[in-house]
């Protein structure tokens, strides 16, 4: 868990196959943003709960199941907006069906409150906490592929999705995959945050651009 001033982060694997899940959230006003709440609502909910925040937006990174397929139960639940990049509405749609390919139940989804734009930026209520989250649209992974920047800690954190893992980067040979074009977004987009920035990638342990940098097989 992070803190600074009354802006809390925790970050935590969430569902069948482990997406890491944030929660930020303020001390004064208890409003939430939660980015990729994962494909088990039941564990979110009771997270929200425990926090005893409202949440005001769901801002996911992409829209593959394990980091979306249950949204729509917790945006029902807590009323929350939808946010995602329109190029990765076609996956949206597809929920259902990406579950049956995985063996997993995902109903159909909710229509989205907005599109994700590059560039866009977050902000709270609270006064101590104003902007502190910036989108980066980062595709590759898929084409709607986001990762969200923030610098309001002591060290920058960028929360990447399935674009940046330690030591590796996403797959590209899925639906709307693109080898070459994920690699640009990681050396354009990643790559040039400062060194120390930690990165929460969608699966796996967190890592820092310098570290990617140094010892990345994918991208030396």
């Amino acid at each position: 868990m992070l803190k600074k001033n009354s802006l809390n982060l925790i970050s935590f694997p969430v569902g069948s196959y482990q997406c890491n899940c944030s929660i930020l959230y303020s001390d004064t006003t208890r409003e939430a943003i939660i980015i990729d709440p994962g494909n088990d609502h039941e564990f979110i909910l009771q997270k929200i709960k425990d926090l005893n925040i409202k949440v005001k937006k769901l801002i996911h990174t992409h829209a593959h199941f394990d980091h979306i397929g249950r949204s729509t139960e917790v945006a029902n639940a807590t009323g929350a907006t939808l946010h995602l990049h329109k190029g990765d509405q076609f996956l949206y749609d597809m929920l259902p069906q990406q579950g049956m390919f995985f063996r997993q139940i995902v109903g159909s989804p909710k229509p989205l409150d907005a599109y994700l734009e590059d560039g866009e930026e977050f902000s709270f209520e609270d006064p101590e906490i104003k902007t502190f989250l910036k989108t980066l649209h980062t595709p590759g992974h898929t084409p709607g592929s986001c990762s969200f920047y923030t610098e309001y800690f002591d060290e920058p954190i960028a929360f990447a999705g399935d674009t940046l893992f330690q030591r590796s980067i996403g797959r590209s040979d899925l639906p709307g995959g693109d080898g070459n074009l994920i690699i640009k977004s990681i050396k354009e987009r990643l790559l040039t945050l400062p060194d120390e920035t930690r990165v929460i990638a969608g699966h796996g342990g967190m890592t820092r651009i310098f570290e990617e940098k140094k010892h990345n097989p994918f991208l030396c």
